[in-house]
């Protein structure tokens, strides 16, 4: 199949929760993308080759680095991004733990290192020190130094388990 990328496609997806469309070049990214067309500022862009993680947002359930997918890649499916976190205004648990434990500084990286705490946390209710710096081992953050993330990504999931064994 031919694809002129000169033309412009619709896309349509589900972006924190909410069904939106908007149209996109072939080639662009969807960091881009989220950021432009629909509004949806708080995915960063850091070194747009996957390895600084500040674009990371969830696809289908998934984090992902919105820098390496395409705009048409997410046509159909559901997107979150950071602002799908916090609800009605409030932060959720893992947001402020992030501010009780001094977890960002400047905040560039700190979006995408939520989105993949958050689908982290998902996966592991139980996680050690070195399973959440492993977890972290895919995002450059160059003020904090990490130990206020793992501070707080432990001390949600010790919440999230008391909670669980306190309901019935």
């Amino acid at each position: 199949m031919y694809v002129r990328l000169d033309e412009r496609y619709r896309v349509t997806l589900t972006l924190n929760g909410r069904e939106r469309s908007a149209y996109a070049e072939p080639r662009t990214q969807l960091c881009d993308f989220l950021r432009h067309s629909l509004g949806a500022t708080g995915t960063h862009v850091g070194c747009e080759h996957g390895v600084c993680g500040a674009c990371t947002v969830m696809v289908d359930g998934r984090a992902t680095r919105s820098c390496l997918m395409l705009a048409v890649q997410v046509e159909g499916r559901r997107v979150e991004t950071i602002e799908s976190l916090a609800k009605e205004g409030e932060l959720n648990d893992l947001q402020r733990a992030f501010r009780e434990h001094h977890a960002l500084q400047c905040g560039f990286c700190t979006a995408g290192i939520l989105m993949s705490c958050h689908e982290f946390l998902g996966r592991v209710t139980d996680p050690s020190e070195a399973e959440v710096r492993d977890m972290l081992s895919g995002h450059l953050c160059r003020c904090t130094g990490y130990t206020g993330i793992v501070q707080a990504v432990l001390a949600v999931a010790r919440a999230r388990q008391n909670n669980r064994q306190e309901t019935p």
